[in-house]
C-alpha cells in the first residue's frame, strides 16, 4: 500500500515515509502512459474519436456502452485533453474488465466487489489524479452530482453515489479514536464539534473525501447501483482510510458497469466541460459539445457563410466561431430575449479573447423571421440550429406548418448543390413528414441519433439539390386563406 499511496500523498501535503518520497519523486520524473475514459454525447462517439486523433495523435476506441470513448496518452499531453470540444467529463483508467463474470447471488458479487478495491492497480491512477489537480485552478471543493447525466434506460440505474444518507454508517465504519461523520450536516452535536476543530487543522494532516459513482446498466445482474457503491465505497475507504463525503469530495471514483463490462476510473473533472463558453442560458440550451458534434458534420471550409436560423443561447455560433475562425457565422432568433442572450454570450467570448489577445470572433448576431430570412437567395453554405422539439418551446401542432416553412426558406437562402443542414430535433414524425415534401430541394444523407435530456433526438444532415429556387413545386408557398374562403367554396 506504501507504493499506491505515495502516487497521491505529496498533493495532500501528508508525512511521507523515505520509501514513499522515493517512490512519489520517481513518478514525477517520468511521463506515465494511461488510459482515458472520456463521456461524449451518445451518437457523436465517431466524431469525439476522430478529434482525439488529430488533436492528441492517439487513436481512441469506442466503447459498448454508448456514450463513452478511451484512449491511451502520455501525461505530458494531460492539459491537451481537457481542450477537446466533444467530450463531457474525463476520467482515468484504474482497471478494465472486459468480460466480468457476476456472482449468482447478491452476497457474493457484494463480496467480490469488496475484495477488488486493494487488488486494483491505483498509483498511476492517483498520480494523474494529482497531476490533473495542478493544472487547473481549484474552484473551492468539489460539487457533487451532474444534471446533464443521461436519464437511464431500460434495465439501467442512474449514476448513485458510494451511501446515501441512511447508509453512512455502513460504508465508515467506527474505529477508536476516529469518528465516523462523512458530513457535518449529516452529524449530530457532538460529531459537528469533532469537525469544526479539525478545520483549524494544518493542511498537511488533512484526510482526503471521496465518494463512489456507480453507472450500471444490464437486467441480469443481482445488484443495484446503490449495492455496488456501497460495498466497493466501504472496501475504497478501508484501504485508503479516506472519508466519505457526498458533495464536498476531494477524489471521486467511479464504478461503471455496463452488463459483463466493469470499468474503474477516478474523474479528472469538477463539472461537464460542455459548460465552457455559455454564462446566459435559456430554457432549452444546447449543450456546447453537441454543437460541436452537428457543426463537425457538416465540415466547414475557409469563407463559409454558416447560419443558425434559431440560434437560443448562441450555442451554435459560438462554438462555431471558437473552433472554425476562418468561416462566418451568424446567429438570428425571432425572439428578443433569445438575441439578448446570445449577444452576452458573444460578448464574453469576445472579452476573453481581448484578455488572452486573441484574435476576435467572426459573429453577428440579428433578429428576424424565421420564414423570410433577410439574405440573398444562395447566399448560404450552411445551415445548423437547433429546431423547436414541440415541448419546452413550441408546440406539436404548430411544428406541423412551421416545419416545411422553415425548410423552405433555408433552402431559398442555401446554395444549390453544395449547401449542407444540419437540423436536430425530436419530432421526429413531423420532421420526416415535412422533409418527404421537399424532395426537389432537400436530400437526407444520413441521421445520427441523439440522448437529449433524456429525449431520443435526430441530427439530420441535408444536402441542398442543385434545382435553383424558385423552379421545383416545392418551393412554391401556399397562399394564404380568406376568412371566407369556406364559404366561397361552399
Amino acid at each position: 500500500m506504501q507504493g499506491t499511496m505515495s502516487a497521491f500523498s505529496e498533493s495532500c501535503g501528508e508525512n511521507l515515509c523515505p520509501e514513499e518520497e522515493n517512490t512519489s519523486s520517481a513518478n514525477e520524473g517520468r511521463d506515465l502512459t494511461v488510459t482515458i475514459g472520456a463521456t461524449v454525447p451518445t451518437g457523436f462517439e465517431p466524431t469525439a474519436a476522430e478529434e482525439v486523433r488529430q488533436k492528441i495523435g492517439a487513436d481512441a476506441r469506442i466503447s459498448k456502452d454508448r456514450g463513452r470513448i478511451y484512449f491511451q496518452i502520455s501525461t505530458d499531453k494531460l492539459a491537451s485533453v481537457h481542450h477537446l470540444k466533444s467530450v463531457d467529463n474525463l476520467f482515468v483508467i484504474v482497471q478494465e474488465f472486459e468480460n466480468y463474470e457476476f456472482k449468482d447471488s447478491k452476497e457474493d458479487a457484494m463480496s467480490d466487489f469488496q475484495q477488488l478495491a486493494p487488488q486494483l492497480p491505483w498509483s498511476d491512477a492517483l498520480e494523474v489524479w494529482r497531476m490533473n489537480n495542478s493544472l487547473k485552478k481549484r474552484r473551492g471543493r468539489r460539487r457533487g452530482g451532474n444534471s446533464s447525466k443521461p436519464k437511464p434506460g431500460k434495465g439501467e440505474d442512474a449514476p448513485v453515489p458510494a451511501t446515501e444518507e441512511g447508509d453512512a454508517a455502513d460504508l465508515i465504519p467506527a474505529e477508536k479514536g476516529q469518528s465516523d461523520t462523512p458530513q457535518a450536516e449529516e452529524g449530530e452535536g457532538d460529531q459537528a464539534g469533532n469537525l469544526e476543530k479539525e478545520a483549524p487543522e494544518d493542511e498537511a494532516n488533512k484526510t482526503l473525501k471521496f465518494r463512489v459513482t456507480c453507472n450500471r446498466a444490464g437486467d441480469k445482474h443481482c445488484f443495484t447501483s446503490n449495492d455496488a457503491a456501497r460495498d466497493f465505497g466501504g472496501a475504497v475507504q478501508e484501504f485508503f482510510q479516506w472519508k466519505a463525503d457526498m458533495t464536498k469530495f476531494d477524489v471521486e471514483v467511479l464504478l461503471n458497469i455496463h452488463y459483463s463490462e466493469v470499468v474503474v476510473g477516478i474523474a479528472l473533472t469538477e463539472e461537464s466541460l460542455h459548460r465552457r463558453n455559455i454564462t446566459h442560458f435559456g430554457p432549452t440550451t444546447l449543450r456546447s459539445t453537441l454543437a460541436y458534434g452537428m457543426l463537425s458534420l457538416c465540415n466547414p471550409q475557409v469563407s463559409d457563410v454558416i447560419i443558425d436560423p434559431m440560434c437560443g443561447t448562441g450555442a451554435i455560433p459560438v462554438e462555431g466561431s471558437i473552433e472554425w475562425q476562418h468561416s462566418f457565422f451568424i446567429a438570428g432568433d425571432n425572439n428578443d430575449m433569445a438575441v439578448s442572450r446570445t449577444v452576452n454570450n458573444v460578448n464574453h467570448i469576445q472579452k476573453r479573447n481581448q484578455d488572452a489577445g486573441s484574435a476576435p470572433l467572426s459573429v453577428d448576431t440579428v433578429q428576424w423571421d424565421l420564414c423570410h430570412l433577410p439574405m440573398r437567395t444562395s447566399s448560404v453554405d450552411i445551415i445548423v440550429t437547433d429546431m423547436p422539439f414541440g415541448k419546452r418551446m413550441g408546440s406539436r401542432k404548430k411544428n406541423w406548418d412551421l416545419y416545411p416553412s422553415c425548410l423552405r426558406e433555408m433552402a431559398r437562402v442555401c446554395r444549390p448543390g453544395t449547401g449542407k443542414a444540419v437540423l436536430l430535433t425530436q419530432d421526429k414524425k413531423c420532421f420526416s413528414k415535412a422533409i418527404s415534401r421537399m424532395g426537389g430541394l432537400w436530400r437526407r444523407v444520413h441521421t445520427v441519433w441523439v440522448n437529449v435530456g433524456g429525449l431520443v433526438a435526430g441530427v439530420y444532415v441535408l444536402k441542398r439539390t442543385g434545382s435553383v429556387y424558385g423552379t421545383t413545386p416545392e418551393d412554391v408557398r401556399p397562399p394564404q386563406e380568406a376568412p371566407n374562403s369556406g364559404k366561397d367554396e361552399q
